[in-house]
């Protein structure tokens, strides 16, 4: 049988000397998708961080007092350096793992250890769904509680 024919009627050999060694060589070798590798930003993770922390009930803003205010501040600038979303939010990331630091202000009433654990769960859920990367700790520091007769302490807009 010839080349064409063995190939037409489905046969996996070639009868062609030499064959054997065009069929047996891999290119790259190993799957593709692992071939080189992936960096990931402390900054692309504060992000799904804030952003994970924010959904929570309970969880009225990230940061400090002080932080809020200048970071309010900061938004309105042109060219500002960090984005609200980062705010609160201090990420460490290795080749692996990553570990959190947040600081909240929570709701007046809620329960500080629920919040807590909601926002652990849904940030572990979040960071490793997105990177890949493992979460090993979620430090969370509670700062403030948002009174329900307390303004924002985030200044006015200076023009509307």
């Amino acid at each position: 049988m010839s080349d064409v024919e063995s190939h037409r009627s489905g046969r996996d050999s070639i009868d062609s000397p030499g064959a054997d060694k065009a069929q047996t060589v891999r290119r790259g070798g190993g799957d593709p998708g692992m071939r080189g590798r992936t960096t990931i930003a402390d900054g692309v993770v504060e992000k799904i961080t804030g952003m994970a922390a924010r959904d929570v009930a309970g969880v009225h803003a990230m940061g400090s007092g002080m932080s809020r205010t200048f970071g309010a501040v900061r938004d309105r600038v042109p060219g500002g350096t960090r984005s609200g979303v980062t705010r609160g939010v201090k990420a460490e990331v290795g080749e692996k793992q990553t570990a959190l630091d947040l600081e909240i202000v929570v709701e007046y009433g809620v329960s500080i250890a629920d919040v807590a654990r909601d926002v652990r769960e849904n940030v572990v859920a979040a960071v490793e769904r997105m990177t890949g990367l493992e979460v090993v700790e979620v430090n969370i520091a509670v700062s403030d509680v948002k009174l329900p007769d307390e303004e924002d302490e985030e200044p006015e807009p200076r023009i509307k």
